[in-house]
């Protein structure tokens, strides 16, 4: 019997698996966040499914199909999603995070958990314990849900910032809390001391066991020698391991313990300077996504519609709630008086889906309810992470580019055409000030060199108006023509005229005498022999100017902005000097065609366009208080 069901249980996860696959790259090409198509895929696969709207097939996936090897499979799967989130936490990313973001996984997750809680209580009509339960579960995002919005979707560094540091740090946390809610609940503690000692012990373990391992992989990492030709491979299989045994261990030791382990694992081991850190980034995260997928597919397959149902009009609420009053509320309390736009806060407000944490943990807790005869518990636990689950993920993971496209946060569209290494590294500078660049390239090799360096990739003849216009001309601020061809960066700059009307062309001229050309047209043109000259001249005449605009878009920057802010208006550059960031400077000041390197008595007018020079982080803070977004 053993052997029958393991050789039913191996055809049936590959399947998952293969099918997980498939919707992660059917979702990279629609650009849609593939958890709608994982979650669509198991609920296809499962009872509820194809099985139950045509009774001659089968269900693929059942709650008899893992037997009682689930709550292993989907613990082992929740410990490298865990372990992947806190991977990738950086301290000195939080040190450097606006207040806001640390705001939102401190003041934000403590309004989602009371909020939620209230919610859960009032709506649905359960215990307090379990409410606040549902309510820890929900305080998490998390960065499987965020992370593939963030690409369909591409909005400003501090947006992106925030909503990954908040999915990261809370996925975390809530698992946690979650946990320690549980076992409150399981053995039946009833005061608040009994509760902090023993969230203190789950925490304790897992912090204690998850610093241990992640001290011997480093060690192992640093200082053996695991191979003279294979090095980078047993190094990522060690990490894996050894965010397995940490999990193992302190879950041994303490029950539930392993989340605390895994994420202090992750955290250290994240923030070590461990040998060959991108190879193993690269492949937790091939890991974590085929983890995710099949976690996904098969929580999804073992939903009960009864379940939703018999939440009725109550779970509804509680979904609005969570995501129209709660979300937008810590949100906006979380972001007073930060730089967040008022857009960008409802943009925010509004892309918060829960995912996979929250799905999986409330699987595993909902198994052991039923385990004790807390059968009303454990459907209620389950029916309202689900809901709230489907409902966010389908309407703000779908709908994600649309809000942003609402609101306007999506940054400006840059085009460039070619994606050589001019077209590469032009790209590469925009999109590091956090402009939305897309690349149209026809050269196969190319593209997949672009798209393997992390660009946004249109394959296609850039001379081409149909594939100008599928790949976003018509919302192109600005066309950049950087082939090495400069009769096809001609046409394009007279096809994006014609057609499309962006604010600015700029092209490239590899020969100098066709420079004449493109001026005639109106086309800002930047000649490669020219620009070559000027740079070596440089060089030789102002070896420290040169020096330093190398260094432009890493230690140091040059922007130029309109004075929109009406406290600038009026005011002289001695007046307004000290109120800037340290380490920059007004350079330049642009006002009806005259151009002038203002001096200390120049009386700045609403709409100039001044030039602020110097480091790159003091030129950001120069450039929000000149030109407040509202």
């Amino acid at each position: 019997m053993a052997a029958e069901a393991a050789g039913n249980l191996i055809p049936l996860v590959a399947a998952i698996i293969g099918v997980g696959v498939i919707s992660q790259v059917l979702a990279d090409r629609l650009q849609v966040p593939s958890i709608i198509f994982l979650i669509t895929a198991g609920i296809l696969m499962g009872p509820e499914g194809i099985g139950n709207w045509l009774p001659f097939i089968d269900p693929i996936v059942t709650p008899e199909s893992f037997g009682s090897a689930l709550p292993a499979i989907v613990g082992l799967s929740v410990a490298i999603i865990v372990f992947e989130g806190a991977f990738h936490l950086r301290i000195e990313d939080l040190r450097e995070a606006p207040a806001a973001t640390l705001r939102l996984v401190t003041l934000g997750a403590l309004i989602a958990l009371v909020g939620t809680a209230l919610a859960v209580r009032f709506f649905i009509g359960v215990d307090w314990l379990i409410s606040f339960l549902i309510g820890a579960l929900l305080v998490a995002t998390g960065p499987t849900v965020i992370a593939p919005i963030l690409e369909v979707v591409p909005a400003r560094d501090r947006v992106e910032t925030a909503l990954e540091t908040e999915g990261i740090v809370n996925d975390v946390t809530a698992a946690i809390l979650a946990i320690v809610l549980f076992e409150a609940i399981t053995i039946g503690i009833e005061t608040p001391i009994e509760f902090l000692a023993l969230f203190t012990e789950r925490l304790g373990v897992g912090v204690v066991v998850g610093g241990l391992v992640a001290g011997l992989v480093f060690f192992a990492l640093r200082y053996v020698d695991l191979s003279p030709g294979n090095a980078p491979q047993n190094a990522r299989l060690l990490v894996l391991a050894g965010a397995l045994v940490a999990y193992g261990a302190a879950d041994f030791i303490a029950t539930e313990a392993g989340i605390a382990a895994v994420a202090t694992a992750g955290i250290l081991l994240g923030n070590m300077d461990i040998p060959y850190e991108e190879d193993i980034s690269a492949f937790k995260g091939d890991i974590t996504l085929i983890v995710l997928s099949f976690v996904f597919i098969a929580l999804a397959a073992l939903l009960e519609f009864e379940n939703l149902q018999r939440l009725g009009i109550g779970g509804l609420l509680v979904v609005v709630a969570v995501a129209l009053v709660i979300r937008p509320l810590l949100v906006f309390v979380s972001t007073v008086g930060d730089r967040f736009t008022t857009a960008e806060k409802w943009f925010m407000s509004f892309v918060g889906p829960r995912g996979i944490i929250p799905a999986s943990v409330a699987t595993l807790f909902a198994i052991e309810f039923r385990a004790q005869g807390m059968t009303a518990a454990a459907d209620a636990l389950v029916g309202t992470v689900f809901l709230v689950i489907l409902m966010t993920v389908v309407f703000e993971a779908g709908l994600a580019r649309r809000i942003a496209e609402f609101f306007d946060v999506i940054p400006m569209r840059v085009l460039v055409i070619g994606g050589g290494k001019v077209g590469r590294t032009l790209a590469e500078r925009l999109e590091d000030r956090g402009e939305n660049v897309v690349i149209i390239e026809n050269d196969v090799e190319i593209v997949e060199t672009a798209r393997d360096k992390g660009f946004t990739v249109h394959h296609g003849d850039g001379t081409d108006t149909d594939v100008l216009r599928s790949a976003g001309a018509e919302n192109s601020k600005i066309v950049v023509a950087a082939t090495g061809d400069d009769d096809a960066n001609l046409l394009v700059s007279q096809l994006s005229a014609s057609k499309f009307d962006p604010e600015t062309i700029i092209a490239r001229a590899n020969n100098p005498d066709n420079v004449e050309a493109f001026e005639e047209l109106g086309v800002r043109t930047i000649s490669t022999t020219l620009a070559t000259a000027q740079a070596m001249d440089n060089l030789i005449e102002r070896p420290a100017l040169a020096n330093w605009m190398g260094e432009l878009g890493r230690s140091g920057d040059v922007q130029e902005i309109e004075v929109t802010s009406e406290e600038l208006v009026g005011r002289t550059i001695r007046e307004i000097g000290p109120e800037l960031p340290g380490g920059c400077l007004v350079a330049l000041v642009a006002r009806n065609g005259d151009i002038e390197v203002p001096d200390a008595d120049y009386t700045l007018q609403m709409g100039d366009r001044i030039t602020i020079l110097g480091r790159r982080d003091a030129v950001r803070e120069a450039m929000d208080f000149c030109h407040p977004e509202e």
